[in-house]
């Protein structure tokens, strides 16, 4: 059999081997201490930003409530929000059903501060699966308010009206004089 092989002339010296050396690619570090921050930091904040995004971008479902507003307040430690309480009375006599709801608009917070006690009619949007409490502690977001009856407010008060003045037309007459008592009795 024949063999192929190309074999060098000669043997293999210093020369050589150094060449061969640095005819080899040069392998580069990796960095791992990088890869494992951005594998455990990154890659879940970006998930988390898409999920959050999704969720509020998609309206499970849209309604209106009305009611009376029972309780208005800012709330959290690290992200404040708005959140209410709709006290919905239907019947007299029967306990009343509570709605509680988020405001992301201050805005609509606003309006809402005002109609504190009052009943209102909002109108609002049902996200469900947001990730965190910081967009909002339920999944109702307030998009619009409305009052349904006025504030209740005193009627202005007018100074008391005096009585007509006498025409001079027509004459006064005075008021006749009282009867004397009848003589007494023998």
């Amino acid at each position: 059999m024949t063999d192929e092989t190309d074999y060098p002339k000669r043997g293999y010296d210093t020369k050589d081997v150094e060449a061969m050396r640095e005819e080899r690619p040069v392998r580069r570090r990796r960095r791992w201490g990088l890869i494992a921050i951005f594998t455990i930091l990154v890659v879940p904040a970006l998930l988390l930003g898409l999920w959050a995004f999704i969720t509020l971008s998609y309206t499970y479902s849209k309604g209106d409530r009305a009611g009376y507003l029972q309780k208005f307040s800012e709330k959290g430690w690290l992200c404040k929000t708005w959140e209410g309480e709709l006290t919905l009375a239907n019947v007299p006599g029967v306990m009343p059903e509570t709605f509680h709801f988020s405001v992301r608009d201050d805005r609509i917070a606003a309006d809402l501060m005002r109609q504190m006690g009052n009943r209102v009619s909002v109108t609002y949007e049902e996200h469900r699966g947001v990730p965190t409490s910081c967009f909002g502690e339920t999944d109702y977001f307030v998009t619009n308010v409305r009052a349904i009856d006025a504030p209740t407010t005193p009627p202005p008060t007018t100074p008391p009206v005096a009585p007509p003045a006498a025409t001079p037309s027509a004459p006064v007459v005075p008021p006749p004089p009282p009867a004397a008592p009848p003589p007494p009795a023998p």
